[in-house]
Order: C-alpha cells, then structure tokens, then sequence
C-alpha cells in the first residue's frame, strides 16, 4: 500500500508553474528525502502534500483516498507536518506546545484526557524531550525546540510526518541527532518520513529513496546510488563532484570540485 500518491501534479501563481507535472509514489513505512537546489520547488510540493496548497492540476492520493476527500481533522490524523521555522513568539510551556497535536481528535471545548497527556508523555520520551515538559518554549535552543516541534506532530499519532528542512539552521551535532530520531520512528513506529534537506550526504545517509528536483520537475527518483549521480547532481546543481562511498557509514559521499 502506498502512503501516498502524486499524478501529474501542478501548482503556480498566476501562469507561472512551480510544479510540473510531479508524479511519484510513496510507500508506507519508507524515508524519502526530497533534494535539490534553492527554487527547484521542495517546500511547495511539501506544502502541497499537506493541503496548505491547491494544486492547479493533478491528484493527490493519502493512504488510497484523493485527499480532497479528507477532511481536516481527520488528514491531520494521517499527516502532521514540521514546518522550516519552528520559531514559536507566544509563551507556553513544551507541554502546552506538544498538546496542541491532540487537537484533531478533540470536539469542541473537549479537554484533553488522560490518554491524550499519555500519548504527549511518550512523545516528549521518545524526542528526549520529557525533561523540558514545564520549560517556557522561549527559553529553549534550536536543537531542543526542533524536537519539540517533532514531538507536537508525534502526538497527532500520523502515519506520514513531512518535514520542511528540519536540520537547515542546527549545527551538525543537532543534525545527526533530529534525523537518528527521525529513523528510530521510522523504523519502530513505522511512519512514513518525507522530508526536504540541503544536505545531498546527510540524505543519502538516512533514505530508503531519494526525489531529486529542479525546476519544478523531477530529475531522480529511486536508491540514494540511483539518483545522486555526477551526471544528475551536475544537472541540478551545476557544479561538478566526485562521488565516493563513505567508509564508516557505506552510504555514497559527494565532494564538489
């Protein structure tokens, strides 16, 4: 069964096209990285994904349902989406912050449970972010409020979680540590993680699949060997490379000339 399902996929302002006729599959329990440089369309599809945006053409398919079909409570169940700013203004507590992912499965003026507080406990467990439960959001640094954030969309108990470049402003201590976290999910929850990184290495690493994009089309889809190729990466990129496996992690390693 596929998480989900991308047919000739179209979105643009005006008559300027972003996406071109974008068709992929997804299956579940997979992590798919999406690459490719700054404009080639990353965060739009994302966004798309998740139903910000609608499409000017195309159909988008979530668990075998046109997610037109789905209404929000309950594609918020299936999808949660940890946006590229995690900056937070407003002053409450990490539990405050990780109880908002209950909100689709609560009726109006519906308090939370002891289920729900349940759920957020093993969310803030499993992101090691238990500790900072009664922390102001504020207070908190970059790495630990990325995790905070993962851990919101952990307790809308999706089966998909789409990131928007979660690793871009961290330093490569927090990097290694958000995709390690989001691995453990994939791998003993079994949920679906899309997620857009700049780091073509650090995606090669952790991905089942990588989507190459540029210009609003794809260049790859497959292995991490299949699609980070000289030839696509000078395509996409412009910029030459040489392409190496690394021998502490066995994944393929990309230097630029």
């Amino acid at each position: 069964m596929y998480a989900l399902e991308v047919k000739n996929l179209k979105f643009g302002y005006a008559k300027d096209l972003i996406l071109k006729d974008v068709s992929f599959s997804i299956e579940k329990g997979k992590f798919i990285s999406i690459i490719g440089p700054n404009g080639s369309g990353k965060s739009t599809l994302l966004k798309n994904l998740n139903r910000i945006y609608t499409p000017k053409g195309g159909e988008i398919v979530v668990e075998s349902v046109d997610i037109n079909m789905i209404k929000a409570k309950e594609l918020a169940k299936k999808i949660a989406l940890v946006p590229q700013n995690t900056i937070i203004d407003y002053e409450f507590t990490v539990e405050d912050i990780v109880l908002m992912g209950r909100h689709p499965y609560k009726g109006r003026f519906q308090r939370e449970d002891d289920n729900d507080y349940e759920i957020v406990k093993e969310a803030l467990e499993m992101t090691n972010t238990f500790h900072l439960k009664n922390r102001i959001i504020t207070e908190l640094s970059g790495g630990e409020r990325q995790r905070v954030i993962i851990a919101k969309a952990l307790a809308q108990n999706p089966s998909i979680i789409l990131l928007d470049e979660p690793t871009s402003h961290l330093d490569i201590n927090h990097q290694i540590e958000i995709l390690n976290l989001l691995r453990k999910l994939n791998r003993e929850k079994g949920t679906t993680i899309v997620v857009v990184i700049h780091d073509i290495n650090l995606a090669s690493r952790y991905s089942d699949e990588v989507i190459m994009l540029n210009e609003g089309q794809i260049v790859g889809i497959g292995s991490p060997e299949e699609v980070i190729t000289k030839e696509n990466i000078e395509f996409a990129y412009n910029i030459k490379v040489v392409i190496e496996k690394n021998k502490y992690t066995d994944a393929i390693y990309l230097t630029a000339l």
